[in-house]
């Protein structure tokens, strides 16, 4: 069975960060007027989501379950109880995306800094789009922290958007073909 396509989908300050210092993700909303981003398109996309633990406990503290319809897997090595039937698995990114794979997943949303990180590292992340706003939060949680050996990503699209925002798509070279925006 051929592994899952990996794709990310992320937001981030224009001085690098996805979260503030406290995992913050206020700011996100604070750009303007709401604009459609692609991102219910990219949502409805995907089988799965694989999150790290930071944002596992991060999502579990909003109001409701963004995840609503999807499977979510939750890359930890600590044990966990989740209340709306994700799962929690262990292992390297090769070995998480072949047992997801195994499930009949084909495409999986990889979503947090270290799992992002860890999925470029491995070589394994297929798709990646950042969502740059323009903001200077200054302090915070990084999107790339020790991704591995550098990578070169293809331009695959970008978008400017009236609350100053660029959105940028890329196909990580060696990567299956990209899906439809």
């Amino acid at each position: 069975m051929p592994r899952p396509l990996s794709a990310a989908f992320l937001g981030m300050s224009l001085d690098g960060f996805i979260a503030g210092p406290g995992d913050e993700l206020d700011w996100l909303e604070r750009g303007g007027p709401p604009e459609d981003h692609g991102y219910a398109g990219f949502f409805a996309s995907v089988d799965a989501l694989l999150v790290g633990r930071r944002t596992w406990e991060v999502v579990c503290r909003f109001p409701a379950w963004p995840y609503e319809g999807k499977r979510v897997f939750v890359l930890t090595r600590r044990p966990a109880e989740g209340g709306h039937g994700e799962r929690f698995v262990a292992g390297t990114p090769a070995q998480v995306l072949a047992a997801l794979g195994e499930e009949g997943i084909r495409k999986v949303y990889v979503d947090g800094g270290i799992v992002v990180s860890q999925f470029v590292g491995a070589g394994l992340l297929d798709e990646l789009t950042v969502s740059i706003l323009p903001v200077i939060i200054g302090r915070g949680v990084r999107l790339f922290v020790d991704a591995g050996p550098e990578r070169w990503l293809d331009l695959a699209g970008s978008r400017v958007f009236g609350s100053g925002m660029v959105q940028l798509r890329y196909i990580v070279r060696g990567a299956p073909a990209p899906s439809p925006p």
